[in-house]
């Protein structure tokens, strides 16, 4: 019998073949009517509120640790409206009016649902993290079981209307063969979850989903957004054989010998021994924001400086790259107090704050990075996020001269390691050989990259379809950034997620890429790819890439 074909939003270029178990949480709550004592409820609701939360401080570590810094902060926003005093004053008032506690968090949270729907892209999503929130907390008053999804039967496919974080944080790749949901987009919750984890999965399938019935054998593709529903033997073939790679130590080449360096994105010193153990050379691009969040204070100096020489350590024979402090934009550190900006993606991030309202920290940063460079074994690099300008730059290497200058005058050793920049918007590609003429690298952050070049929010769904970098214009400004900076001797890396996607490998080594960063997970993958690869071969189908005119074109020719 031919398979049924589902269409929905491909989250991960991976196929996986298994079996629908049917996630459908259901919480039974009070009837409206029932007399209730209103200050055993308020009691009830201030227990509940602080198992939540040690729940989702252990949920967070936990997650941080398994999959990654960036995708573990998800639930600090959930401990923000845990503890937003708005919706604590409604469910209190509900409850004085009458309402069990339970009725009472329904209604309050569904307000704040309700209008966080009605907004779009980030905001909207948050409308998900709303009702994770509000879910634990009805669990907990009704005396609800938490369904574990850590503890399913091997090779299931978990279908479900929506997966919030909380629920997409327990899934081992180990064990689910992957997961489709009825809502959600390329930038939910579930779908940055399933990349970071390189689990298969397909969202935003539609009400059509619901017809598929537990029990029922599946393939979800996605790499090109299906599901596919009773495949037949071709396509159960094709998908056991996309099971991913064995781990590569060594570092690869391409089949007619051109290296190319595969490393690990890392948000956190937790992330550095799994990154080595999948196979990573190095590290292209190591997070500093970590040290500066969950505390009351920025860290001091040595502290600084102790992070950054254990990753040294962890890679004694390899180059970690260190972006310098980039906040601003979707990254808020209270203490700092940044300002509320209209379009925060356009304003005061990344150097524009370390060269200015947080130049002190900058300096400070610089100290403990050239004391690291001298001390850890491994090779360390430092890079500017957002720079815009040759006069961002210049003030940039400014400022390492002023802090070696410090660390000379208190008699401290250190070396100048090699200086580099991220290349994330316009300016920079077409800036890129004048860059090059004044640093050793550029890293490129195809995410940002992609977002200003095609004006698109990456946050946004209803742009979705264009925050692709394998659209022209974003391949054309790769391949113009890689050309201008191999001028002037510079090598050149990408840390966005373009980079960990195996299926664009062949491109991204026709375009010149001299290293690939990325999360961990898909490390084996793109070494597996490389080595695959033939260097010519690959050149001439990405000068083809850069002749045609639409996505489309771009994925025929690069197929």
């Amino acid at each position: 019998m031919a398979s049924r074909t589902l269409t929905g939003t491909g989250a991960t270029p991976r196929s996986g073949l298994g079996t629908v178990v049917w996630y459908d949480p259901e919480i039974t709550l009070p009837d409206a009517d029932e007399s209730v004592d209103a200050e055993a409820e308020r009691d009830r609701f201030a227990d509940a509120v602080g198992t939540a939360r040690a729940e989702l401080e252990d949920e967070r570590d936990a997650t941080a640790e398994r999959v990654g810094e960036d995708e573990a902060a998800v639930f600090d926003a959930h401990i923000q409206f845990l503890e937003d005093p708005t919706i604590k004053e409604a469910v209190e008032e509900s409850i004085e009016a009458g309402h069990p506690a339970a009725l009472a968090v329904d209604d309050a949270f569904g307000e704040h649902i309700e209008q966080f729907e009605g907004m779009e892209g980030r905001m909207a999503e948050r409308a998900d993290d709303l009702r994770d929130v509000r879910d634990r907390l009805l669990r907990l008053l009704t005396g609800g079981e938490r369904v574990n999804l850590a503890d399913l039967p091997e090779g299931s496919v978990v279908l479900a209307e929506r997966l919030t974080p909380s629920d997409t944080a327990q899934l081992d790749p180990e064990t689910v063969a992957g997961f489709a949901t009825v809502t959600g987009g390329r930038t939910s919750h579930a779908a940055i979850f399933a990349r970071s984890l390189a689990l298969p999965a397909v969202v935003g399938l539609g009400e059509e989903l619901n017809d598929v019935d537990d029990g029922t054998e599946v393939v979800v593709d996605g790499d090109a957004g299906e599901l596919l529903v009773e495949p037949d033997d071709a396509e159960r073939s094709a998908a056991r054989a996309d099971e991913g790679a064995d781990v590569i130590e060594a570092t690869v080449e391409t089949s007619d010998g051109r290296e190319i360096e595969v490393a690990a994105n890392v948000g956190r010193p937790e992330e550095l021994e799994p990154a080595a153990a999948r196979g990573a050379d190095g590290v292209g691009l190591y997070r500093t924001e970590f040290l500066f969040l969950d505390r009351q204070s920025p860290p001091e100096e040595d502290e600084q400086y102790e992070a950054v020489v254990d990753a040294l350590d962890t890679f004694p024979d390899g180059r970690v790259v260190v972006r310098t402090l980039d906040i601003g934009g979707d990254k808020q550190i209270p203490y700092l107090d940044l300002p509320e900006e209209e379009n925060p993606f356009l304003g005061e991030r990344g150097i524009r704050r370390s060269l200015d309202p947080d130049s002190e920290l900058f300096r400070t940063q610089l100290r403990a990075l050239l004391r690291a460079a001298a001390d850890g074994a491994g090779e360390l690099n430092v890079m500017f996020p957002l720079v815009a300008t040759v006069e961002e730059l210049e003030a940039s290497i400014e400022a390492v001269e002023d802090a070696a200058a410090e660390l000379d005058d208190r008699g401290v050793d250190y070396e100048r390691p090699s200086l580099g920049v991220m290349v994330e918007t316009p300016s920079a590609v077409f800036m890129a050989e004048e860059f090059a003429e004044r640093v050793d690298f550029l890293s490129i952050g195809t995410n940002d990259l992609t977002q200003y070049v095609m004006a698109a929010d990456r946050e946004n769904e209803h742009v979705g379809h264009l925050h692709d970098p394998t659209h022209p214009g974003v391949v054309r400004a790769i391949a113009d950034t890689v050309e201008r900076a191999h001028a002037q001797d510079a090598w050149v890396g990408m840390c966005g997620e373009m980079a960990g996607n195996p299926d664009v490998t062949e491109l991204l080594v026709g375009l010149g890429l001299d290293e690939l960063s990325m999360s961990a997970v898909t490390i084996p993958d793109v070494k597996a790819a490389v080595s695959e690869t033939g260097y010519s071969a690959a050149r001439e189908r990405a000068d083809s890439a850069l002749r045609v005119a639409t996505r489309s074109e771009v994925h025929d020719t690069i197929q």
